[in-house]
């Protein structure tokens, strides 16, 4: 930074800056005496006014340009989460660490060229000391300080749940995938175990899918595997989860749900896999898709891996039955 003048020889006045804003004129004199040495710098645009993590008790008022926060925590796409933080003319930073007198939080960069009235921590104290209007002003600073950081937190949290969300969708088919699986699964289980209430599970097949991929082509054999998932969304309860486990394989959860009642929703579905046309071409035979089920209703002691293995040895006996059926 360099050195342009003191405050009592440049042109600027106390009055315009928030710091002084609705000031006693009795108070006004002490103020202007106190700042009237202090320091007025210029910083080039891209200059740091503050580094983060150093020691730096002066409290910076914006006179000209403007200053931005530079956050080195990153979020979503690249995305900061102090992004637009900035301070125009009037405004001022480095409050908290002449309060606190602790490092910088953040590092503070010029936007443009701008020039800043420097106060060093002991003048700062001096007009608080000397002027209630002082104190007050900066109790709104720091008012303003803890809703702004409030509100970025809160989008910060809203970004990272949306990611987060996302990451526990199956891009193909919209309904939930493995890693949402694993997360969820295991504390619905142990919630059965813990309220002795039924867990049941369906583990379903797209049968001869190779075959159909082979014919129709993979474009089109994504278009079954999103006709499926599309079938168990519109079947299933508000209260059941359909999950993507992998390729053409499907995972059914039926919350309070018993064998035989799990083994009738898997009866249902089988058939409306069945009756449901992929696409309608007039000179190829209409393509419909049929499913081979298993299902498991939790038993005790049980736990994620067995509970599924048991649905998934039901599925391949009714595989190996003949396919487009259910197997308990």
């Amino acid at each position: 930074m360099e050195l342009l003048n003191i405050f009592a020889h440049s042109e600027y006045r106390a009055r315009n800056l928030q710091l002084f804003h609705d000031i006693d004129e009795n108070d006004f004199t002490a103020i202007n005496k106190l700042i009237s040495s202090c320091s007025v710098m210029k910083v080039k645009a891209n200059h740091a006014v503050i580094a983060a993590h150093t020691t730096d008790n002066r409290l910076y008022v914006v006179l000209k340009g403007t200053l931005e926060v530079q956050s080195h925590e990153n979020i979503g796409a690249g995305a900061s989460s102090m992004n637009n933080l900035q301070f125009m003319a009037g405004e001022c930073v480095g409050e908290l660490s002449v309060l606190d007198d602790e490092d910088q939080p953040y590092t503070i960069n010029a936007v443009c060229d701008s020039e800043l009235l420097v106060i060093e921590a002991s003048t700062l104290w001096q007009l608080i000391d000397e002027s209630n209007g002082v104190a007050r002003n900066l109790l709104r600073l720091l008012s303003f300080r803890i809703r702004t950081t409030s509100a970025l937190l809160r989008r910060r949290h809203k970004v990272g749940e949306f990611y987060r969300q996302m990451s526990m969708i199956d891009g193909l088919t919209g309904i939930h995938n493995r890693a949402w699986l694993h997360n969820q699964l295991p504390q619905m289980i142990e919630r059965s175990h813990a309220t002795s209430s039924p867990l049941s599970i369906i583990m379903a097949d797209l049968d001869h899918f190779k075959l159909f991929n082979d014919t129709h082509g993979h474009i089109i054999g994504d278009d079954a595997i999103q006709c499926a998932a599309k079938i168990l969304n519109s079947a299933l309860r508000p209260t059941d989860f359909a999950v993507r486990f992998g390729g053409e394989e499907l995972l059914i959860i039926l919350p309070d749900t018993s064998k035989e009642a799990c083994f009738i929703v898997a009866q249902r579905l089988c058939t409306k896999f069945a009756q449901s046309a992929v696409f309608k071409d007039n000179r190829l035979p209409l393509p419909h898709i049929t499913a081979s089920f298993g299902i498991a209703t939790l038993v005790e002691s049980q736990d994620i891996f067995t509970f599924i293995a048991a649905a998934d040895a039901a599925l391949y006996r009714a595989k190996n039955a003949g396919r487009n059926q259910v197997s308990r």
